[in-house]
């Protein structure tokens, strides 16, 4: 009897459709033993791309707030099966899975389709997922989703390079190479090299080894631990529920709130974060322990 796998996904620039699509062909391979379903997820608006003007920074409190907006509901074929295993892909949008994401995820859909079902979770960001992968482990354990891998991938280029960059892509649409800059988000190289993870889910799948995915995905480059960004994430989190709640608290002054956060981010982002970064530097001999367990808990799949 054939296995059913649930692939889930929002995309705006097809990157994510892409790593979804090249980690499901080793299951796509087997259409005796397998049948994968694909789930997009379209909302009901949908965000525009490329990001004209501020629109971008405009939907920062809500992303932040995990305020759900309106999806289209799932065909009826995808919700009248019950699955073996979902594939679920998600990004991250101001240090939090998307409004797209979010809003599946407080639909009733998720839990219909996701309740007691063994997921893998698969990001493709430009670098800082590690606490929104936080937030969404919650979100699978209240469902009753049975969270048995993850596999994060980022631009890895420097910080700064991946800031510029990807403003680039989200305003102009322009992801490849121009001028100094590289190319911006995932490399191609390991979008097109994702299905190595595929077979390595499908391995343990095929064999019921759920509990020893995680190191194996791990030990095959999943999953990459950035101190330091784990550190800017932190402290972003705390200024991202000030700015939030600000904003939402005052919606007669959205738009100027809305310029000075941005004014305020890049200056955080050029100015605070090499500060940052200094600090995390001159404490590394004193917080090593502790930064190695940190990294140990963030490639896994455990909730705190």
């Amino acid at each position: 009897m054939q296995k059913n796998i649930l692939v889930i996904y929002y995309t705006q620039t097809g990157q994510l459709e892409d790593i979804m699509k090249n980690i499901a062909q080793p299951f796509e391979e087997k259409t005796d033993e397998y049948k994968v379903t694909y789930y997009q997820i379209h909302m009901k608006k949908d965000f525009p791309f490329p990001w004209p003007g501020d629109v971008f920074f405009d939907t920062f409190p809500e992303s932040y707030l995990q305020i759900p907006s309106d999806i289209l509901p799932p065909s009826e074929e995808v919700l009248n099966q019950k699955y073996d295993l979902i594939l679920f892909g998600y990004q991250v949008w101001y240090l939090t899975p998307s409004i797209p994401i979010i809003s599946f995820l407080k639909s009733g859909f998720a839990e219909k389709l996701m309740a007691n079902t063994p997921v893998v979770t698969i990001s493709g960001t430009r670098n800082m997922w590690m606490l929104s992968q936080e937030k969404l482990k919650v979100y699978l354990k209240n469902l009753n989703a049975n969270l048995i891998g993850n596999i994060a991938l980022v631009d890895r280029h420097d910080n700064y390079t991946s800031v510029l960059t990807i403003l680039r892509w989200l305003t102009t649409g322009k992801k490849e190479k121009s001028g100094m800059l590289p190319a911006a988000g995932v490399s191609e190289e390991e979008i097109s090299g994702a299905g190595k993870y595929g077979r390595i889910i499908e391995s343990h799948f095929e064999n019921n080894d759920f509990a020893n995915l995680q190191p194996d995905l791990v030990k095959n480059g999943a999953v990459e631990i950035r101190p330091f960004l784990v550190r800017v994430e932190k402290v972003g989190n705390k200024i991202f529920t000030v700015w939030s709640n600000l904003i939402m608290k005052n919606s007669h002054k959205r738009p100027t709130l809305i310029k000075f956060f941005k004014m305020y981010l890049m200056a955080a982002i050029w100015i605070i974060s090499p500060i940052v970064l200094v600090f995390h530097i001159l404490l590394a001999p004193v917080l090593w322990s502790k930064r190695q367990r940190q990294k140990e808990y963030l490639q896994g799949i455990k909730i705190k």
